[in-house]
């Protein structure tokens, strides 16, 4: 079993790395355009292997795609970073025409993979990756909610001073500051959050959430990786080892939560064949109104990249 990592750069390496040394596969592949770089990375992790007691094998490449064949999964985290000086639209047309290109490779080498989108901006790359593979929808998604959870699930267990494995959660909507945690359905240890915290901290909390990512900016000078990195890997683990564990995934709706033709994060069930089953809620007039918010900005940066000629 052969899972592919593209994009060496922080958050593909991590991805690897959890990857073998959680065995998820029997072999990992690391690929990146920069010569040597995956390869340098890989044999760095696999060098870890007598230390950390695994034997799934990390193997880098430059741009040899086929060394990619027959993949079950593909992570694609392939893509730049926004620059001083370049526009929103600029970021789109540069990382949607490398998801194009990376999606086109490994779709020739491995048909039948399915396909998990870390390239930002996530909702609409994730977009572009299915537009380009021509598949089946529930086999191509993106990785944010998990990530966006995460850090939600995260900073409770912090405010409580308790074990983040007690705490579930559910989170909706782009990846971003619209996004939509839901404290209705946040529970520790079985009980409702709502009666450990009180309001105005649970609010915090909420709002800490959604501008995650830019504190981690703020604190590094760039985006995090060991996080979002983990977090692709646990959705790779759960279509390989067909878990059918329930996470929120950036998934293709038809019409679910009276959304149509848009890619955006919601409840998922994930096994061997993708997304399995898209689990809808029933969300109060709040909650609706905050994922049809969500869902606007979403679809504004569909439309730019519907509009350029990728």
């Amino acid at each position: 079993m052969k899972i592919t990592v593209v994009g060496a750069g922080n958050v593909g390496a991590t991805c690897a790395n959890v990857l073998a040394h959680n065995e998820v596969a029997n072999e990992v592949v690391l690929l990146d355009i920069k010569e040597g770089v995956a390869e340098g990375k890989a044999l760095d992790m696999w060098e870890t292997s007598p230390i950390n007691m695994y034997d799934s094998r990390i193997t880098g490449v430059t741009n040899d795609y086929h060394a990619t064949k027959d993949s079950e999964v593909v992570v694609i985290t392939s893509g730049i970073p926004r620059k001083p000086g370049m526009s929103r639209d600029d970021l789109i047309a540069t990382n949607a025409g490398i998801v194009k290109s990376v999606t086109e490779q490994v779709i020739t080498q491995s048909p039948d993979a399915k396909i998990i989108v870390v390239s930002n901006p996530l909702d609409v790359m994730t977009y572009q990756a299915y537009l380009t593979a021509n598949k089946d929808s529930r086999e191509v998604m993106g990785m944010a909610g998990i990530l966006d959870t995460a850090r939600y699930r995260s900073f409770l267990a912090m405010e409580l001073n308790i074990s983040p494995k007690d705490i579930q959660a559910v989170l909706m909507g782009g990846h971003g500051d619209t996004m939509v945690p839901l404290p209705r359905y946040t529970t520790v240890g079985g009980i409702p959050v709502t009666e450990l915290i009180d309001s105005d901290k649970l609010e915090a909390i909420v709002q800490r959430t959604k501008t995650g990512g830019g504190e981690i900016v703020k604190l590094l000078g760039t985006s995090a990786w060991y996080a979002p990195g983990a977090a692709a890997a646990q959705m790779a683990e759960a279509i390989v080892k067909d878990q059918k564990r329930v996470f929120p995934v950036c998934s293709w709706l038809q019409g679910e939560y009276d959304m149509k033709d848009i890619y955006l994060g919601v409840p998922v069930v994930l096994g061997k064949n993708g997304i399995e089953k898209i689990i809808e809620l029933d969300l109060n007039n709040d909650e609706k109104a905050l994922l049809s918010d969500s869902a606007k900005a979403v679809k504004d940066v569909m439309a730019t990249l519907d509009g350029m000629d990728i």
